[in-house]
């Protein structure tokens, strides 16, 4: 379990930098870097909790990450160039996130741990 959570952990602030970084230098829509950046504030939400193991913010932050897949899903289908292949890089972060994060809640459940 401290794997899915390390892994949990990683993919959630990768997302949270790579938003950023997108947004602000790499292909923002506008030159010098656009609002589209507090986008990222949502991620920050459910980060402590994340980092802490907290189970109930396992349980709903997977929810919030399908917003930021469909993002990703969206822009990888209708831009091109660096945009798209970081819509591609969006995508895996939030899948691995995703993924990582339900394991964990399921795995922790007090049931299992008996």
């Amino acid at each position: 379990m401290k794997a899915l959570q390390r892994v949990s952990s990683i993919s959630l602030i990768a997302l949270i930098f790579l938003c950023l970084a997108w947004e602000l230098w790499l292909a923002p829509i506008r030159p010098g870097g656009s609002s589209l950046v507090l986008k990222t504030l949502p991620l920050l939400l459910p980060l402590m909790g994340i980092l802490k193991g907290r189970r109930y913010t396992y349980q709903w932050a997977p929810m919030l990450v399908l917003i930021y897949f469909s993002e990703g899903v969206m822009r990888a289908w209708s831009e091109t160039g660096l945009s798209a292949q970081l819509a591609v890089a969006e995508i895996v972060l939030s899948v691995v996130f995703f993924f990582a994060a339900i394991y964990y809640a399921k795995l922790s459940a007090p049931s299992r741990l008996a």
